[in-house]
């Protein structure tokens, strides 16, 4: 079961004694060495209660006594000042026609990652909020399809320049749904042509810059006639984004805590449909031991799909962990 760890990333509140001594018993028994940062157990993207650098040394100094390498994710769009209090955080909107002023700050976010071992940052945030969603407020890269491909572009090679691995998302366009998934289970009747061009486009350009992509919980019509988050759709997954777009990378969901999953299906079946659709790293489990006990179950009836999926995984930590 430990080699089914790769396709789990937990989550840890590092302002949670009990959470971070639950995270290290993962990876002492179950040898998890990827976890996403939080500074709270509330399932919303609003900034709360920053956790200390202190605390995230101190788990980066007892994680150290168990595993060689560890990999750590951050929600850190605007700085790691959104989960950390003694992080930078970028208090104006990701816009800006000046590329030189957004290149110091994308560079101003990821370096302070680097500094502080992060592995990846998860962003940027490439939708286009065409219905004018709160939840997308000040996280998009621009108002216009081009000024977010420009602001992505300078993103990406902030990331590189500062050897953070980036993570494009919400795939297949968050800014098409009528509502926040971290709420409720939203949905975009947009034609296949229109999320093409105005949602998909972006993505598509940077496949080979960025080598994860995260899936929403929205529900596509035009893609599933029957209510289904994206994240646990085939369709979109493995027969739009893996087969017709030809993305190579690996995709990662959303937080699966959110209301739009965790209220309407039982986490077993989050994890099973997730993975049945093409996905490959589950982000952020209620219960990641229950998770590995599904993950062995559905293993066995599948065998060669997960030895793939794992190989893929462990290639792309042996690239990116020296970086």
């Amino acid at each position: 079961m430990k080699i089914l760890s790769n396709l789990i990333i937990p989550r840890v509140n590092l302002n949670s004694s009990e959470s971070i001594n639950n995270a290290l018993v993962l990876a002492k028994d179950y040898d998890i060495d990827s976890f996403i940062l939080f500074s709270s157990d509330e399932v919303k993207f609003e900034k709360v209660s920053p956790f200390s650098i202190e605390n995230l040394k101190l788990f980066q100094k007892e994680l150290n006594k168990i595993l060689k390498n560890f990999f750590l994710y951050i929600d850190a769009e605007k700085g790691l000042g959104h989960r950390c209090k003694d992080g930078f955080l970028y208090k104006d909107d990701l816009i800006s026609n000046n590329p030189d002023y957004i290149k110091k700050i994308f560079n101003k976010i990821n370096s302070e990652l680097k500094k502080y071992n992060i592995f990846c940052n998860l962003a940027p945030v490439v939708d286009f909020n065409i219905n004018n969603q709160d939840i997308l407020k000040g996280r998009v890269l621009g108002n216009d399809i081009d000024s977010i491909i420009s602001n992505c572009s300078l993103f990406l090679d902030s990331c590189l320049k500062n050897k953070i691995v980036p993570c494009l998302k919400h795939f297949p366009g968050h800014g098409a749904l009528n509502g926040d998934t971290h709420v409720q289970l939203s949905k975009s009747q947009d034609d296949i042509d229109l999320l093409m061009s105005l949602h998909i486009k972006q993505f598509k350009i940077f496949f080979k810059k960025s080598p994860l992509i995260m899936v929403n919980h929205g529900w596509y019509t035009n893609f599933d006639s029957l209510e289904l988050p994206a994240s646990l759709s085939k369709n979109i997954i493995t027969k739009l984004l893996k087969i017709k777009l030809n993305y190579k990378g690996l995709v990662v969901a959303d937080s699966i805590r959110m209301n739009a999953l965790s209220e309407n299906y039982e986490e077993k079946l989050i994890v099973q449909s997730f993975f049945e659709a093409g996905g490959d790293l589950l982000l952020d489990p209620y219960n990641p031991i229950e998770c590995l006990l599904v993950l062995s179950s559905i293993y066995e009836n599948d065998k060669t799909t997960f030895d793939d999926k794992i190989k893929k995984i462990l290639k792309f930590k042996d690239i990116y962990r020296y970086e």
